[in-house]
């Protein structure tokens, strides 16, 4: 069960990202789970990615935004292994890096 803290923080990074959206990205919670979230990803164009979308899961820890997500790409993208914890410093593969200031959208 999340924390408190947790659902009214990602409840209010959402409607930020609902306001002011990510070029080339759409994630939203799971209508049944506020800790899970979906995204989709748009490859830029002048990239081999241009095209193609990829999706992929978020996941929080109850105790967000004092531990990282777990984020993980889905879609075959020749860049990431699909269905494994991708390797970014704003992610749990990396918790040393995490800083609380980031939010979804940034």
């Amino acid at each position: 069960m999340a924390e408190k803290a947790c659902v009214k923080r990602l409840q209010k990074e959402y409607r930020a990202l609902c306001k002011e959206p990510v070029s080339n990205i759409v994630a939203r919670p799971s209508p049944n789970n506020i800790l899970e979230w979906h995204y989709v990803l748009e490859g830029s164009e002048g990239t081999p990615f241009a095209g193609g979308y990829y999706y992929g899961r978020i996941k929080f820890p109850p105790e967000y935004p004092y531990k990282p997500p777990g984020i993980r790409m889905t879609t075959p993208n020749g860049r990431f292994l699909t269905d494994s914890k991708i390797c970014l410093s704003m992610s749990d593969f990396h918790p040393e890096s995490w800083n609380p200031m980031w939010s979804v959208s940034r």
